[in-house]
């Protein structure tokens, strides 16, 4: 694949990633009446099951990373370059906020809006870094599996993960910066966004460091071949 149609790919798919993430959680928290576990349990079902269908159109073409700290990952693995991976990482910051105005133009929302959701403190950063940890443990673990098994593996453990970690499991920089945008059910305050995205980072170098010493070189990067 050329890497105008990987970029593409990487784009749209975080997209509708996005999309999924903010109109189900708008939806969930519409239809809840205030039932704040009805909502996570519809923003997280929808979630995860998005990404096993995104994961299994999506791989083939560009890896289905989208998310940085998988490309990240994927760079430490020489996987990927670092020019592709800088590429990588925009298509999918610019593909984040463009599902973020999607959802929202689907609910009738602005485009953008700063969100007043609260996510702070030790906990929830240590929370993060958990969930990213998991995450590519997860995408690690399951690379050498066949295509599906890896879709369903991702989609299970994010659907599983919304609910074990006081942070709701962002474990992704572009979701994280992109949700800063909304304000809304899955959103978070733009000061509380940086300090999601080191735990994210150092979640996703920890998981590196395992996963080499647990199951080293082979198709390790998350990029189903």
């Amino acid at each position: 694949m050329t890497l105008g149609r990987r970029l593409a790919a990487e784009a749209l798919g975080t997209a509708l990633l996005l999309a999924t993430v903010i109109g189900s959680g708008i939806m969930g928290e519409r239809l809840a009446g205030g039932n704040v576990a009805i909502a996570l349990l519809a923003n997280s079902i929808a979630t995860g099951a998005a990404l096993y269908a995104l994961i299994l159109v999506f791989a083939p073409i560009s890896g289905a990373h989208f998310n940085p700290a998988v490309t990240l990952v994927a760079v430490l693995n020489q996987k990927i370059g670092n020019a592709d991976a800088i590429a990588y990482t925009g298509a999918q910051l610019l593909g984040a906020f463009a599902g973020v105005a999607a959802a929202h133009a689907m609910f009738g929302e602005q485009l953008f809006f700063s969100s007043q959701h609260e996510r702070a403190g030790a906990a929830q950063w240590w929370a993060e870094g958990v969930a990213t940890f998991g995450l590519l443990v997860v995408i690690l673990g399951s690379a050498r599996q066949s295509l599906p098994a890896v879709a369903a593996a991702v989609g299970a453990y994010i659907t599983a993960a919304y609910w074990f970690t006081a942070s709701t499991s962002f474990a992704n920089p572009a979701v994280t910066l992109a949700r800063a945008a909304s304000d809304t059910f899955a959103g978070i305050r733009p000061v509380d966004a940086p300090a999601f995205v080191l735990a994210q980072v150092a979640g996703a170098l920890a998981a590196f460091a395992a996963m080499r010493w647990l199951a080293p070189p082979g198709n390790a990067d998350g990029v189903v071949r």
